[in-house]
């Protein structure tokens, strides 16, 4: 028969009679054999859920700030702050003056917003009382700028009078209940009104900076600090440009230079200066770990090695259903040989094939939408976002399913149907078929990706918990163990620190509360207090250094268990040492110090006044582990209106959590008892990590899971294709171990030459992701040796099973097999 092009076969056949034709033929391949079609449908079905799952996770974290209408056009403006030409701070939030110069100055510039934190705020409104944490001075141009909407008031308007406030839904509805807010009254924590003139829509998730609370800027550049539009030496303000259309950013960014080297003529002496860089907006979420940040976010490395496991979970589960594909092919041989002598062409036989991968594809789709159902709120929870199910109303989502499905059908059906298609009819029906070399190495060579890609995942993970236990093991150098931190009182009260007094020595009469201080910063807490032109005393400006600063009562250093170098701590036996500082190693050598002993008894000009230096302290670890020491110098202050921690025994907690509350309760009667635990308090810096270690472990699981179903497949097919070998060998008197053995040894030459793939990649990963943290673990061999070896293991449980049943087969069944 002469052979045709497939699409000569289609010419006067009727089209819907042979697709159904061939549809029928799948649907009847499918549940002749359950086994086959289960292992594929269910590879497939969790390949594709959990790729889709990560794709969710991946693109909820891009979207953040996607939604405002200008976002193109919005950058932060971010400081770099120098010191005689060395970086020594870098700054979500810059110079209050920066945005309203850069306005002036550059008609590049349609707009800008201005933020600035306010601080905790107590709200009153007639009986009904709450406290405020997001809130924020912001200009008149924000609604402008962002896209917020607002429920109630005008956005033009809303901002532009002093004593004026915008609050968030949430606010509204604790305070005013069904009342409208709008021109209503509330007063602050120091008995001043303020009048509500609108209310906006809450702020989603997927928004870098979280406002519940926002005064009109008028409110601080009139009435608070009048003048602060104009300094360049007060730092603290996030500013934020919208760009006329078609503005390039870096083209703008040079033409600050000049406006910012004239705000800084004041401090040339001291060898101070900043450069201003615009970041665009969209990128803030993924991309900014700097100080004063308006909220903590994420890693876009992170984002995208999950966005790779994506990729790998996918490929590794199409390659699944090629190689079972072609492993059950073998057992197909005879029906496609019959039908090459009944006539049927190479090209239709392709078709066929192709449709019964689709079909497969289809069906394991449908199964990955059940799974996305259930898992997706799991995927929210673990994550620590809100991940809903708005993902099937978004366009790109489907065009994602369906570039899924229509790649999956092609590629995973594509190279079984040729080896299928190409059995001969002869040999098939003579019982000779083999497979071809080229086969037999591209079969083995995905088997090789999906155990490399393994490796490469089992490598990350171990590394990423590793490095969590890393830092939660290691000393911080401070003891911040059964401590207690209540948030400070706001409410105005009379003779607010002779009460803060009594509080702290009533609570200490009791055996339950060993110590109590109060700081201007808590461990856990980035420092906010940041202070340069510091200097040795009677130097040149030009010596003046940056510093962080920790102000707290007599007791604080002790409180924390710091080790002393040299010198001493605070003490109420030193009057003085209101006009003393205590330094942090590390503040040393930036003041000229090379050892802790050269410290003691010199003095520093701070602020225009001079101070001693009476002791110096160990390093500590203020915050995570992500971050290096902070040069920290320590003032006394004793008379602070701030965080109070509390040291507690380790007894009944519950009874020293209500004393502490009473007691509060008798001293500041309009206040809540707001607190925390410390360590708890701590540990939350590592959550991210942690949520991202937990995330990337499961999709490894995963992925190690789907890939041993491909393992099975080609154990399945080398079995298939060996079954005679093995009968005769047992004929012949091997014993199950020898045959073992014998397949072992091509399994085992797979899994080594995939790890000498993953190996190089993975250690060039690992030290990529490490780079992010100050204080990292070694990467030794464990955690390369680990993995594979549990790849190995994984390799050999699957031979062992499918070749001692093999092995255990009577040897005259074998030898019958074709």
């Amino acid at each position: 028969m002469q052979r045709r092009h497939i699409f000569g076969y289609l010419v006067g056949i009727k089209p819907i009679a042979m697709f159904k034709n061939y549809l029928l033929v799948a649907f009847r391949n499918l549940t002749k054999n359950k086994a086959f079609s289960f292992i594929n449908i269910v590879g497939l079905a969790i390949g594709m859920a959990a790729c889709l799952l990560i794709l969710q996770y991946v693109t909820f974290e891009l979207s953040y700030d996607n939604f405002h209408a200008k976002k193109d056009r919005i950058y932060r403006v971010n400081q770099d702050r120098y010191e005689n030409g060395k970086l020594s701070t870098r700054w979500a939030g810059g110079a209050f003056a920066a945005g309203s110069e850069f306005k002036a100055n550059f008609p590049d510039i349609e707009d800008f917003v201005k933020i600035a934190p306010a601080g905790d705020i107590l709200l009153s409104y007639k009986n009904q009382k709450m406290s405020v944490a997001n809130n924020y001075f912001v200009t008149n141009s924000f609604f402008n700028v962002f896209s917020y909407p607002l429920i109630a008031g005008d956005p033009k308007t809303a901002l532009t009078e002093p004593n004026s406030v915008v609050i968030s839904q949430s606010v509204a509805d604790k305070l005013f209940h069904n009342q409208n807010p709008i021109g209503q009254t509330v007063i602050t924590y120091n008995d001043k009104g303020m009048k509500v003139t609108g209310v906006f829509k809450d702020m989603p998730e997927n928004t870098h900076m979280k406002i519940d609370f926002m005064q009109s800027w008028l409110t601080l550049s009139k009435i608070y600090a009048p003048g602060i539009d104009t300094r360049w030496f007060n730092d603290g303000c996030t500013t934020y440009l919208l760009l006329r259309p078609g503005v390039n950013p870096r083209t703008l960014e040079a033409k600050f230079i000049p406006v910012v080297k004239k705000g800084y003529e004041q401090f040339k002496g001291s060898g101070a200066s900043a450069v201003y860089t615009l970041q665009p907006m969209t990128s803030i979420h993924l991309y900014s770990n700097m100080m004063l940040e308006l909220q903590p976010n994420g890693d876009g490395k992170s984002v995208y090695l999950l966005l790779w496991v994506a990729i790998f979970v996918i490929i590794i589960a199409w390659i699944n259903y090629i190689n079972l594909a072609t492993a059950r092919g073998i057992g197909r041989a005879k029906e496609v040989g019959v039908r090459k002598t009944l006539g049927s062409a190479k090209g239709q036989l392709i078709i066929q094939f192709m449709l019964e991968a689709s079909l497969l594809n289809l069906l394991s789709l449908l199964l990955a939408f059940v799974l996305i159902v259930i898992f997706l709120p799991v995927l929210g929870s673990v994550a620590g976002s809100h991940i809903g199910f708005s993902l099937f109303l978004s366009p790109v989502f489907w065009l994602t399913v369906i570039g899924i499905l229509l790649v999956g059908s092609f590629f995973s059906g594509f190279y079984p149907a040729i080896v299928l298609s190409s059995f001969r009819p002869v040999e098939v029906i003579k019982g000779k078929l083999s497979g071809s070399p080229g086969g037999i190495i591209l079969r083995k060579g995905m088997v090789v990706f999906q155990f490399a890609a393994s490796i490469f995942l089992l490598i990350g993970s171990l590394t990423v918990f590793r490095q969590i236990q890393y830092m939660q093991k290691q000393s911080l150098g401070i003891n911040i163990d059964q401590t207690i931190v209540a948030k400070p009182p706001i409410a105005k009260i009379d003779s607010f620190f002779r009460n803060m007094k009594a509080f702290k020595n009533t609570i200490l009469s009791d055996p339950s509360v060993k110590a109590m201080t109060v700081s201007t910063s808590v461990p856990g807490d980035a420092v906010g207090w940041n202070a340069g032109g510091i200097k040795p005393h009677g130097a040149d400006d030009s010596k003046g250094k940056q510093y962080r600063i920790i102000a707290g009562d007599y007791d604080y250093l002790s409180f924390y268990d710091m080790k002393l170098l040299a010198g001493r701590k605070f003490s109420k036996d030193f009057p003085i040492d209101t006009a003393s500082v205590v330094f942090s190693e590390k503040a040393l050598h930036p003041m000229g110090f090379d050892k802790p002993e050269q410290a003691i008894g010199k003095q520093i000009d701070f602020w225009g006044k001079t101070y001693t230096i009476v002791g110096v302290v160990d390093n500590f670890h203020q915050q995570s582990l992500h971050d290096t020491y902070d040069a920290l110098i320590f003032r006394c202050i004793p008379d602070l209106r701030s965080q109070v921690s509390i040291k507690v025994s380790s007894g009944n907690i519950q009874h020293t959590l209500e004393l502490l509350k009473a007691n509060w309760k008798t001293y500041f009667p309009n206040d809540q008892f707001d607190y925390f635990f410390l360590d708890q308090h701590f540990n939350k810096q590592y959550q991210a990590d942690q949520r991202f270690g937990t995330i990337f472990g499961i999709f490894t699981f995963i992925a190690i899971l789907v890939a041993c179903l491909g393992l099975f497949g080609l154990v399945s097919y080398t079995i298939v294709q060996r079954t005679k070998e093995i009968g005769i060998r047992k004929v012949l008197g091997a014993t199950v171990n020898s045959i073992l053995q014998l397949l072992y040894k091509d399994f085992a030459i797979l899994v080594i030459i995939s790890f000498v793939v993953a190996a190089p990649l993975a250690w060039y990963g690992v030290h990529k992701w490490l780079e992010s943290y100050a204080f990292r673990l070694d990467v030794s061999w464990l955690l390369f040796a680990l993995p594979f070896i549990a790849v190995m293991l994984i390799a050999f449980a699957s031979v062992s099973f499918l070749t001692v049943k093999a092995a255990l087969m009577n040897p005259v069944k074998s030898l019958k097999t074709e």
